[in-house]
Protein backbone atom coordinates (compact mmCIF):
# COMPACT_ATOMS: atom_id res chain seq x y z
CA UNK A 1 0.00 0.00 0.00
CA UNK A 2 2.60 2.10 1.20
CA UNK A 3 4.87 1.58 -2.06
CA UNK A 4 1.78 1.99 -4.33
CA UNK A 5 0.57 5.44 -2.39
CA UNK A 6 4.49 7.42 -2.67
CA UNK A 7 4.08 7.02 -6.91
CA UNK A 8 0.66 8.65 -6.72
CA UNK A 9 1.65 11.27 -4.15
CA UNK A 10 5.73 12.00 -6.24
CA UNK A 11 3.20 12.20 -9.23
CA UNK A 12 0.58 14.53 -8.06
CA UNK A 13 3.16 16.76 -6.93
CA UNK A 14 4.55 16.50 -10.22
CA UNK A 15 1.64 17.80 -11.83
CA UNK A 16 1.26 20.59 -8.87
CA UNK A 17 4.90 21.59 -9.86
CA UNK A 18 4.58 21.66 -13.66
CA UNK A 19 1.21 23.80 -13.61
CA UNK A 20 3.00 26.66 -11.22
CA UNK A 21 5.38 28.24 -13.53
CA UNK A 22 2.77 28.39 -16.50
CA UNK A 23 0.48 30.43 -13.78
CA UNK A 24 3.59 32.53 -12.68
CA UNK A 25 4.09 33.27 -16.54
CA UNK A 26 0.91 34.21 -17.87
CA UNK A 27 0.50 36.57 -14.81
CA UNK A 28 3.51 37.86 -15.47
CA UNK A 29 2.54 38.70 -19.08
CA UNK A 30 -0.64 40.37 -18.17
CA UNK A 31 0.57 42.32 -15.47
CA UNK A 32 3.87 43.67 -17.37
CA UNK A 33 4.06 47.26 -18.10
CA UNK A 34 3.57 46.62 -22.41
CA UNK A 35 0.41 44.38 -21.31
CA UNK A 36 -0.26 47.62 -19.70
CA UNK A 37 0.30 49.87 -22.17
CA UNK A 38 -1.61 47.90 -24.94
CA UNK A 39 -4.43 48.27 -22.99
CA UNK A 40 -4.37 51.45 -22.40
CA UNK A 41 -3.77 52.34 -25.77
CA UNK A 42 -6.50 50.20 -27.06
CA UNK A 43 -8.69 52.38 -24.62
CA UNK A 44 -7.58 55.69 -25.61
CA UNK A 45 -7.93 54.55 -29.12
CA UNK A 46 -11.73 53.45 -28.84
CA UNK A 47 -12.74 56.12 -26.78
CA UNK A 48 -11.75 58.87 -29.17
CA UNK A 49 -13.62 57.05 -31.93
CA UNK A 50 -16.62 56.64 -30.20
CA UNK A 51 -15.95 60.56 -29.29
CA UNK A 52 -15.39 62.12 -32.08
CA UNK A 53 -18.81 62.60 -33.58
CA UNK A 54 -19.78 64.76 -30.44
CA UNK A 55 -16.68 65.83 -30.84
CA UNK A 56 -17.28 67.60 -34.50
CA UNK A 57 -20.72 68.18 -33.44
CA UNK A 58 -19.53 70.59 -30.58
CA UNK A 59 -16.75 72.00 -33.16
CA UNK A 60 -19.49 72.86 -35.72
CA UNK A 61 -21.99 74.07 -33.53
CA UNK A 62 -19.60 77.25 -32.14
CA UNK A 63 -17.88 77.65 -35.48
CA UNK A 64 -18.95 80.63 -37.94
CA UNK A 65 -22.03 79.73 -40.06
CA UNK A 66 -20.65 78.27 -43.63
CA UNK A 67 -16.59 77.58 -42.02
CA UNK A 68 -18.56 74.11 -42.43
CA UNK A 69 -17.86 73.99 -46.52
CA UNK A 70 -14.86 75.10 -46.50
CA UNK A 71 -12.21 72.63 -48.13
CA UNK A 72 -9.98 70.85 -45.76
CA UNK A 73 -11.27 69.49 -42.45
CA UNK A 74 -11.03 72.15 -39.46
CA UNK A 75 -10.99 69.93 -35.92
CA UNK A 76 -11.31 73.70 -34.07
CA UNK A 77 -13.29 76.47 -35.00
CA UNK A 78 -11.74 79.70 -36.61
CA UNK A 79 -13.30 81.87 -33.88
CA UNK A 80 -15.80 80.65 -31.51
CA UNK A 81 -19.15 82.07 -31.69
CA UNK A 82 -22.84 81.35 -30.53
CA UNK A 83 -24.57 82.92 -33.47
CA UNK A 84 -25.75 79.59 -34.55
CA UNK A 85 -27.47 78.79 -30.91
CA UNK A 86 -29.29 82.57 -31.05
CA UNK A 87 -29.99 81.99 -34.06
CA UNK A 88 -32.39 78.62 -33.45
CA UNK A 89 -33.33 79.91 -30.28
CA UNK A 90 -34.43 83.43 -31.80
CA UNK A 91 -36.39 81.52 -34.92
CA UNK A 92 -37.89 78.04 -33.78
CA UNK A 93 -39.09 77.55 -30.21
CA UNK A 94 -36.59 75.83 -28.70
CA UNK A 95 -37.37 76.39 -25.18
CA UNK A 96 -40.87 74.92 -25.76
CA UNK A 97 -39.65 71.89 -27.28
CA UNK A 98 -36.84 71.10 -24.55
CA UNK A 99 -39.80 71.55 -21.87
CA UNK A 100 -42.37 69.32 -24.16
CA UNK A 101 -39.11 66.53 -24.05
CA UNK A 102 -38.40 67.16 -20.53
CA UNK A 103 -42.09 66.58 -19.22
CA UNK A 104 -42.36 63.56 -21.37
CA UNK A 105 -39.61 62.17 -20.69
CA UNK A 106 -40.54 62.23 -16.87
CA UNK A 107 -43.61 61.59 -16.65
CA UNK A 108 -42.93 58.23 -19.44
CA UNK A 109 -39.77 57.34 -17.17
CA UNK A 110 -41.39 57.36 -13.57
CA UNK A 111 -44.89 55.26 -15.13
CA UNK A 112 -42.54 52.48 -16.75
CA UNK A 113 -40.18 52.30 -14.06
CA UNK A 114 -42.58 51.54 -11.52
CA UNK A 115 -44.08 48.98 -14.00
CA UNK A 116 -41.35 47.13 -14.89
CA UNK A 117 -40.55 47.27 -11.03
CA UNK A 118 -44.15 45.70 -10.37
CA UNK A 119 -44.42 43.19 -12.89
CA UNK A 120 -40.59 41.97 -12.53
CA UNK A 121 -41.29 41.22 -9.13
CA UNK A 122 -44.47 39.46 -9.87
CA UNK A 123 -42.36 37.29 -12.73
CA UNK A 124 -39.30 37.10 -10.40
CA UNK A 125 -40.82 36.27 -6.56
CA UNK A 126 -44.74 35.30 -6.95
CA UNK A 127 -46.50 32.01 -8.13
CA UNK A 128 -49.24 32.47 -10.34
CA UNK A 129 -50.60 30.15 -12.79
CA UNK A 130 -49.20 30.78 -16.15
CA UNK A 131 -46.58 33.17 -14.91
CA UNK A 132 -43.48 31.75 -17.42
CA UNK A 133 -46.08 31.94 -19.84
CA UNK A 134 -46.98 35.42 -19.97
CA UNK A 135 -42.82 36.00 -19.36
CA UNK A 136 -42.18 34.36 -22.39
CA UNK A 137 -44.77 36.16 -24.48
CA UNK A 138 -43.87 39.42 -22.81
CA UNK A 139 -40.46 38.60 -23.83
CA UNK A 140 -42.03 37.74 -27.55
CA UNK A 141 -43.20 41.43 -28.22
CA UNK A 142 -39.06 42.50 -28.21
CA UNK A 143 -38.98 40.39 -31.50
CA UNK A 144 -41.62 42.42 -33.20
CA UNK A 145 -40.70 45.78 -34.80
CA UNK A 146 -42.46 48.89 -33.75
CA UNK A 147 -43.35 49.93 -37.06
CA UNK A 148 -45.37 46.78 -37.78
CA UNK A 149 -47.81 48.12 -34.43
CA UNK A 150 -47.63 51.49 -35.50
CA UNK A 151 -51.38 51.45 -37.56
CA UNK A 152 -52.88 49.23 -34.81
CA UNK A 153 -51.17 51.27 -31.89
CA UNK A 154 -52.74 54.46 -33.39
CA UNK A 155 -55.96 53.40 -34.42
CA UNK A 156 -55.97 52.47 -30.16
CA UNK A 157 -54.60 55.80 -29.39
CA UNK A 158 -57.40 57.63 -31.27
CA UNK A 159 -60.35 55.10 -29.81
CA UNK A 160 -58.96 56.52 -26.50
CA UNK A 161 -59.32 60.30 -27.50
CA UNK A 162 -55.89 60.99 -26.60
CA UNK A 163 -54.26 61.88 -30.03
CA UNK A 164 -51.99 65.38 -30.16
CA UNK A 165 -51.60 65.08 -26.50
CA UNK A 166 -48.86 63.99 -24.14
CA UNK A 167 -50.69 60.79 -23.37
CA UNK A 168 -50.65 59.69 -26.80
CA UNK A 169 -46.91 59.74 -26.58
CA UNK A 170 -46.50 58.06 -22.72
CA UNK A 171 -48.83 55.18 -22.47
CA UNK A 172 -47.91 53.35 -25.31
CA UNK A 173 -44.18 52.25 -24.09
CA UNK A 174 -45.45 52.53 -20.20
CA UNK A 175 -44.67 48.51 -20.00
CA UNK A 176 -41.55 47.49 -21.91
CA UNK A 177 -40.72 44.21 -22.04
CA UNK A 178 -37.03 45.00 -21.93
CA UNK A 179 -37.17 46.37 -18.43
CA UNK A 180 -40.10 43.67 -17.51
CA UNK A 181 -37.08 41.38 -18.31
CA UNK A 182 -33.89 43.34 -16.61
CA UNK A 183 -36.06 43.44 -12.98
CA UNK A 184 -36.69 40.14 -13.03
CA UNK A 185 -33.56 38.82 -13.48
CA UNK A 186 -32.27 41.47 -11.13
CA UNK A 187 -34.55 40.37 -8.41
CA UNK A 188 -34.10 36.50 -8.70
CA UNK A 189 -30.48 37.46 -7.75
CA UNK A 190 -31.44 39.02 -4.34
CA UNK A 191 -30.59 36.18 -1.64
CA UNK A 192 -33.96 34.01 -1.12
CA UNK A 193 -32.49 34.05 2.84
CA UNK A 194 -33.72 37.64 2.81
CA UNK A 195 -36.84 36.99 1.32
CA UNK A 196 -37.87 34.09 3.37
CA UNK A 197 -36.64 36.10 6.75
CA UNK A 198 -39.00 38.85 5.74
CA UNK A 199 -41.78 36.52 5.32
CA UNK A 200 -41.49 34.63 8.58
CA UNK A 201 -41.25 38.05 10.90
CA UNK A 202 -45.11 38.74 9.46
CA UNK A 203 -44.59 40.28 6.10
CA UNK A 204 -46.52 40.19 2.97
CA UNK A 205 -45.74 40.82 -0.49
CA UNK A 206 -45.90 44.20 -0.64
CA UNK A 207 -44.26 44.87 1.88
CA UNK A 208 -41.56 42.52 1.01
CA UNK A 209 -41.32 44.60 -2.02
CA UNK A 210 -41.03 47.84 -0.89
CA UNK A 211 -39.10 47.38 2.66
CA UNK A 212 -36.57 44.84 1.12
CA UNK A 213 -36.56 44.70 -2.29
CA UNK A 214 -36.58 48.15 -3.22
CA UNK A 215 -33.64 49.45 -1.15
CA UNK A 216 -31.72 46.64 -2.75
CA UNK A 217 -32.87 47.51 -6.50
CA UNK A 218 -30.85 50.95 -6.25
CA UNK A 219 -28.54 50.01 -9.70
CA UNK A 220 -31.67 48.29 -11.35
CA UNK A 221 -33.80 51.61 -10.89
CA UNK A 222 -30.59 53.80 -12.15
CA UNK A 223 -30.50 51.04 -15.11
CA UNK A 224 -34.26 51.56 -15.91
CA UNK A 225 -34.44 55.36 -15.54
CA UNK A 226 -31.69 55.74 -18.14
CA UNK A 227 -33.03 53.29 -20.60
CA UNK A 228 -36.35 54.61 -20.31
CA UNK A 229 -35.33 58.34 -19.81
CA UNK A 230 -33.27 57.80 -23.03
CA UNK A 231 -35.43 56.02 -25.10
CA UNK A 232 -38.48 58.64 -24.58
CA UNK A 233 -35.94 61.50 -25.02
CA UNK A 234 -34.75 60.14 -28.69
CA UNK A 235 -38.18 58.81 -29.92
CA UNK A 236 -38.91 60.25 -33.53
CA UNK A 237 -41.23 58.44 -35.20
CA UNK A 238 -44.23 58.02 -33.02
CA UNK A 239 -44.09 61.27 -31.43
CA UNK A 240 -44.36 62.63 -35.20
CA UNK A 241 -47.62 60.73 -35.85
CA UNK A 242 -49.46 61.24 -32.49
CA UNK A 243 -48.73 64.95 -31.70
CA UNK A 244 -50.48 67.21 -34.03
CA UNK A 245 -50.10 70.38 -32.46
CA UNK A 246 -46.22 71.88 -33.28
CA UNK A 247 -46.15 73.76 -29.87
CA UNK A 248 -46.18 70.37 -28.33
CA UNK A 249 -43.45 68.84 -30.33
CA UNK A 250 -39.69 67.38 -29.07
CA UNK A 251 -36.55 68.41 -29.76
CA UNK A 252 -35.95 65.11 -32.20
CA UNK A 253 -38.78 66.38 -34.52
CA UNK A 254 -37.46 70.10 -33.98
CA UNK A 255 -34.64 69.12 -35.62
CA UNK A 256 -36.38 67.89 -38.72
CA UNK A 257 -37.79 70.93 -39.06
CA UNK A 258 -34.42 72.45 -39.48
CA UNK A 259 -33.51 69.85 -41.71
CA UNK A 260 -36.15 70.15 -44.07
CA UNK A 261 -35.44 74.22 -45.27
CA UNK A 262 -34.97 74.26 -48.41
CA UNK A 263 -31.25 75.15 -47.46
CA UNK A 264 -30.35 73.85 -44.59
CA UNK A 265 -27.87 75.62 -41.92
CA UNK A 266 -25.89 72.36 -40.60
CA UNK A 267 -24.04 74.63 -38.15
CA UNK A 268 -27.75 75.91 -36.61
CA UNK A 269 -28.89 72.25 -36.72
CA UNK A 270 -25.72 71.06 -35.30
CA UNK A 271 -26.58 73.63 -32.39
CA UNK A 272 -30.28 72.01 -31.89
CA UNK A 273 -28.31 68.44 -31.67
CA UNK A 274 -25.93 69.48 -28.99
CA UNK A 275 -28.79 70.43 -27.02
CA UNK A 276 -30.80 67.91 -27.66
CA UNK A 277 -27.68 65.54 -26.68
CA UNK A 278 -25.87 67.37 -23.82
CA UNK A 279 -28.58 66.24 -21.44
CA UNK A 280 -28.30 62.67 -21.94
CA UNK A 281 -24.16 63.01 -21.69
CA UNK A 282 -24.46 64.62 -18.30
CA UNK A 283 -27.51 62.15 -17.36
CA UNK A 284 -25.05 59.23 -17.98
CA UNK A 285 -22.11 60.40 -16.70
CA UNK A 286 -23.58 61.23 -13.46
CA UNK A 287 -25.25 57.61 -13.04
CA UNK A 288 -23.26 55.35 -15.12
CA UNK A 289 -21.27 53.89 -11.58
CA UNK A 290 -25.19 52.47 -11.06
CA UNK A 291 -25.84 51.54 -15.08
CA UNK A 292 -22.22 49.20 -14.46
CA UNK A 293 -23.50 47.61 -11.36
CA UNK A 294 -27.09 47.51 -12.96
CA UNK A 295 -25.97 45.14 -15.47
CA UNK A 296 -23.81 43.40 -13.85
CA UNK A 297 -26.38 42.38 -11.08
CA UNK A 298 -28.81 41.60 -14.21
CA UNK A 299 -26.34 38.78 -15.54
CA UNK A 300 -25.81 40.85 -18.50
CA UNK A 301 -22.42 41.78 -20.20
Amino acid sequence: MTATAAPQLHSSNTRTSTRRPATRSSSRIHGSPWGLAARITIAVVVSAIVMFPLYWMLVVAFSPRGEVFEPGIRLWPSEFTFENFAKVFGQFPVADWFVNSVSIGLVATALTVVLNLLAGYAFARLRFPGRTALFMLALATMMVPVQVIMVAQFRLVADLDLVGTYWSVILPAAAAAFGIFLARQFFIAIPDELIEAARIDGAGPVRVFLQIVLPLSKPLIAVLILLTLMGSWNDFAWPLIALKDPDLFTLPIGLLYLKGQTTPDYNAIMALALISVLPMVVLFLAFQRYFVQGFARTGIR
